[in-house]
C-alpha cells in the first residue's frame, strides 16, 4: 500500500506526456461508481483519477468524501488520485485540501481573466503549501454541467490569456476550451486542434480535456497527440449508473437487497470505465 499525493499526480501526468497516452479521470456520485473506477483501473493496470463534484460535496461533505478517497488511494494497487472537480468556490477547494484531496480544480473560467487569475492564485498558494496541486480552466466548456452552462460562441481559449494565467498563478494543470462540451453532443464535436497545439507549444504544463463523453475515439487520441495529458469523463458514468440501476431494479424488483442490485450496476459502470481507459491508452501503464 502506498499513499499517493500531489507529486504522484504530476509524475503520472509527466509519464503520460512522455508515453503518448492520457490519464483518464472519472467523476463519481457515491461509493458504487467510485469502486467501479478502482476495480477497472486495477484490472487494466492503469493510472486513473476519480473526482467528486460540488453537487456531491454539498450533500455528503468533504470530510466523508475525503476520508473515503484517502482509503481508496491507500489501498489501491495502482496509482489513483482523488480530485475535486469544477469547484467555483475557493473556500471549498482549500477545505478539500485539508480533507486529504491531493488535487483540486478551481473553475473561475466564467469570470473575467483578472478575476480568474485572482481566484486561481489564492487556491494555488494554499494548496502548494499543503502538498496538493491545482487545476484551473480558461476558455469555456460548452453545454450544461453542474458548474453552470455556456452556450455562446466565444468559447475558444486565447493562447495569450492561458500563458498569462499560468505565469501569474503557478497553477499545475490547465483545462482549456477547444470546442468540447459537457453532456452528450448533438452531432459530431468540433474540436479546434490547431488551438490546442498552439497552447501546448506556448505552455509547459499538463493540459486537460473536459467533456469526454461522446467524443469519438479518434478525436480523443488526436487530442492526446496534440498535448492533452488528462481526459475527463462524467456524464457517461452517471447515465450508465442510472440507466443500469433502473433496468436491474425493473427486472428483480424493489425488494431485492441494495447490494445485489448495486453489484451488477457496478459491473456496467466498470465496462464504461475500461472503455475510456483503453481510449486514453492508459491500460498497462501503471
Amino acid at each position: 500500500m502506498e499513499t499517493y499525493n500531489g507529486n504522484t499526480l504530476m509524475k503520472m501526468l509527466h509519464d503520460a506526456d512522455e508515453g503518448g497516452y492520457a490519464v483518464p479521470m472519472f467523476d463519481y456520485s457515491d461509493i458504487w461508481d467510485q469502486m467501479a473506477v478502482l476495480e477497472a483501473a486495477e484490472e487494466l493496470h492503469a493510472p486513473v483519477m476519480f473526482a467528486s463534484l460540488p453537487i456531491g460535496v454539498n450533500e455528503i461533505g468533504l470530510e466523508m468524501l475525503g476520508a473515503i478517497g484517502t482509503v481508496t488511494m491507500k489501498n489501491a494497487s495502482v496509482p489513483m488520485i482523488h480530485h475535486l472537480d469544477h469547484s467555483t468556490d475557493t473556500a471549498m477547494c482549500c477545505k478539500a485540501v485539508d480533507c486529504g484531496y491531493p488535487s483540486v480544480m478551481i473553475d473561475a473560467s466564467k469570470l473575467d481573466l483578472e478575476t480568474n487569475i485572482l481566484h486561481t492564485r489564492e487556491v494555488v498558494r494554499y494548496a502548494h503549501a499543503h502538498g496538493a496541486v491545482v487545476e484551473a480552466e480558461i476558455g469555456k466548456i460548452k453545454g450544461r454541467g453542474y458548474e453552470g452552462s455556456f452556450d455562446g460562441g466565444d468559447f475558444l481559449v486565447k493562447t495569450d490569456d492561458a500563458v498569462r494565467l499560468v505565469r501569474e498563478t503557478g497553477v499545475d494543470t490547465l483545462a482549456i476550451g477547444i470546442g468540447t462540451a459537457h453532456g452528450f453532443y448533438e452531432g459530431k464535436p468540433e474540436i479546434n486542434f490547431k488551438r490546442l497545439e498552439e497552447v501546448n507549444e506556448a505552455l509547459d504544463l499538463p493540459l486537460v480535456l473536459h467533456g469526454g463523453t461522446g467524443i469519438p475515439e479518434e478525436d480523443v487520441r488526436r487530442a492526446i497527440r496534440g498535448g492533452i495529458n488528462k481526459v475527463n469523463v462524467g456524464t457517461q458514468i452517471r447515465c450508465t449508473y442510472m440507466k443500469s440501476a433502473q433496468e436491474i431494479i425493473g427486472k428483480r424488483g424493489y425488494t431485492t437487497h441494495t447490494v445485489e442490485i448495486m453489484r451488477d450496476v457496478k459491473e456496467e459502470i466498470k465496462n464504461v470505465v475500461k472503455y475510456w481507459i483503453r481510449v486514453c491508452m492508459a491500460d498497462g501503464k501503471a
